[in-house]
């Protein structure tokens, strides 16, 4: 299913896409580029920017950091939340500190929510280099 979206947005994406946060990367490249389906980063859906979308199972994943919590914040998280839910979207957060404090909660919550296995995930990068790199050296 595609989705319209605010072609506006559209540089402010790809701005945000070149700048993750380092718990956005640590989700993205630890977790979710693994995946065995794809994961869109800072897309456009409707007129929002959301952190991470899986079209294939309709889930949206932000990463908040601590401005969240400030109430303004909060009131129009909820807003976006109930928005992208009437587009039939499922909304995951996970904040800054969840990542930084208990990174292998989050990684098996993703993974529980996501009904996805550990088995089924690629290898993260720096994995696939030492599968080369063992290869090369016992042939």
């Amino acid at each position: 299913m595609s989705y319209n979206y605010n072609k506006k947005l559209v540089p402010i994406a790809q701005k945000l896409r070149k700048n993750m946060t380092p718990e956005e990367k640590k989700v993205h490249y630890d977790i979710l580029y693994r995946l065995p389906f794809p994961v869109k980063r800072q897309a456009n859906i409707g007129n929002y920017i959301v952190d991470f979308f899986i079209p294939n199972k309709g889930v949206v994943i932000e990463i908040d950091g601590v401005q969240h919590k400030l109430p303004e914040h909060k009131k129009s998280d909820e807003a976006r939340d109930n928005d992208l839910r009437k587009l039939g979207l499922t909304v995951y957060r996970y904040t800054n500190y969840e990542i930084n404090t208990n990174f292998s909660g989050v990684f098996k919550d993703i993974l529980k929510k996501l009904n996805v296995n550990f088995e089924e995930l690629k290898p993260t990068k720096s994995q696939s280099k030492s599968v080369a790199l063992n290869n090369r050296q016992t042939k």
